[in-house]
């Protein structure tokens, strides 16, 4: 049944900016204080004050707008949109409504089924947050004995990116999502935790019978904490519709909510139009004049974007398409890979390092790749001394604990020696390795027998009696080498 129908969806996200002070006052916008206490006249909408636009706020919009490929307008302006709820206290959000600071623009996304794909942005302007309402008992007001709320989120600014319909399944949308987060992270601009409600996503969603170009009606989807619940949120209602529709019923315009307990999205409000809003232009703020020296100034700070940094680990590195997007997941991550590749460690081998050992930690701390000791450097002499033999790959191993856990005093090379850790190589290695041999004369007259197989088993013998200080390769080539020999 769902395979003769064509879901259309589209995404509006809601990106805190990670300003130090409101969009419009000196509040601070620290996450987690006690409530009301991150509040002011202004962002109370008392009687008589007046907004003043925080720059930062429109710096970080612009650079936004052009990472995603959009235009920046010349002139924007903000406006009033009217609407009555517990958690705004003015009575009216500003927003900008027929006039946004950025419009027309774009990012790429990939999924295993239709592979890389153009997603629109139709547009993305600036606006304040409203405040939070806690519902004693219940995660909302339905079901709640009563209703407490916080404004310290009220003229938080935010960045609103409305994108194309040009998202056809949950995968896609969820990728949608994922990439414009990771772009916004790279540019420090938002820290998308999902959350603590830094990034917040709002999906739109139609069916249509498949050959047709009319869309249907329209059914926004609300309350999703994690890229996840839109996949799950969206293949759900993309079902509902589909069966209502084939059951006669007619989908109307309304707000649901998805809910994570039951999996399942269920009515909200009935879906209030534009028109609603009362739209009227700002009164208290002056129209944006962006000249164009200023634009080019916020785009050449650009960084290197999660794209352009895939693209060119798979043709400098020689990196998979699976390497490159997990290296440049993160662009702290990204960074610090590429300051370890610049002291001469070779690219697969950082990566491996990273994104095995020190990810494994990284996550078992709950921690950044910034928070912890252990620089580039230290990394890429650490490579270096397994590579000329130095150490093996196993001492490494025991010595990363204590290199992410504490400043290196001193040099690596140091610390190998005060442990007494340098690799066993020549006669002494040797010494052992007869030694082994010829304490298990029946697994060495089966390997000349040709059961070669147990190689592997002296080389763990060897290993075990030198406490993993033998050279592998090393070690390998002496064993076979002593087995080999006629007796």
């Amino acid at each position: 049944m769902r395979e003769n129908y064509e879901a259309i969806i589209g995404l509006e996200t809601h990106c805190q900016l990670s300003t130090n002070t409101k969009i419009f006052c000196n509040c601070p916008t620290t996450f987690g204080a006690e409530p009301n206490q991150n509040v002011c006249p202004v962002c109370m909408g008392m009687p008589g004050v007046l907004p003043v636009l925080n720059q930062k706020v429109l710096e970080y919009a612009v650079k936004a707008g052009l990472a995603l490929n959009c235009t920046i307008a010349p002139y924007s302006k903000f406006d009033r949109k009217q609407y009555f709820y517990p958690d705004l206290p003015k009575n009216y959000q500003i927003s900008q409504y027929d006039l946004p600071i950025a419009t027309a623009g774009w990012l790429m996304i990939y999924t295993e089924e239709t592979g890389e794909k153009r997603i629109g942005i139709t547009r993305l302007h600036m606006e304040e947050d409203a405040g939070k309402l806690v519902h004693a008992g219940s995660d909302r007001l339905a079901g709640s004995s009563y209703s407490l709320v916080d404004y310290n989120r009220a003229g938080v600014p935010l960045c609103e990116i409305v994108s194309e319909p040009d998202l056809r399944s949950g995968a896609e949308a969820a990728a949608y999502a994922q990439e414009l987060r990771r772009i916004l992270r790279y540019l420090g601009v938002c820290d998308g935790n999902m959350q603590e409600g830094s990034l917040r996503c709002d999906v739109n969603i139609s069916v249509r019978p498949k050959g047709t170009t009319k869309f249907g009606t329209k059914v926004e989807i609300k309350n999703m904490n994690s890229f996840n619940a839109i996949q799950r949120a969206i293949d759900f209602e993309i079902e509902r519709q589909v069966e209502a529709i084939e059951a006669g019923e007619k989908i109307i315009q309304e707000t649901r909510l998805w809910e994570e307990n039951s999996q399942r999205t269920i009515s909200m409000r009935v879906k209030e139009g534009s028109s609603d809003y009362r739209y009227f232009p700002e009164p208290d703020l002056t129209p944006i004049v962006m000249d164009q020296a200023t634009i080019e100034h916020y785009r050449a700070e650009l960084p290197e974007l999660p794209r352009q940094k895939r693209q060119r680990y798979q043709t400098d590195y020689g990196f998979s398409a699976y390497e490159a997007n997990l290296i440049a997941d993160d662009r702290s991550t990204a960074e610090f890979f590429e300051a370890v590749v610049a002291k001469v460690a070779e690219p697969k081998l950082a990566f491996n390092w990273i994104m095995g050992d020190i990810t494994a930690y990284l996550n078992e701390h709950k921690l950044k790749i910034n928070d912890i000791p252990l620089t580039p450097q230290t990394l890429a002499d650490l490579i270096a001394l397994i590579n000329n033999q130095t150490i093996s790959s196993k001492i490494a191993k025991d010595l990363l604990p204590e290199l992410l856990s504490a400043p290196l005093e001193g040099t690596l090379q140091d610390l190998i020696t005060a442990k007494g850790l340098k690799v066993m190589t020549g006669a002494e290695l040797e010494t052992i390795v007869i030694d082994v041999i010829q304490n298990h004369p029946k697994e060495a007259e089966q390997y000349r027998a040709g059961k070669t197989k147990l190689l592997g088993f002296f080389v763990g013998q060897v290993m075990k009696r030198t406490q993993g200080k033998a050279e592998p390769q090393s070690t390998n080539d002496l064993i076979k080498a002593k087995l080999e020999t006629p007796t």
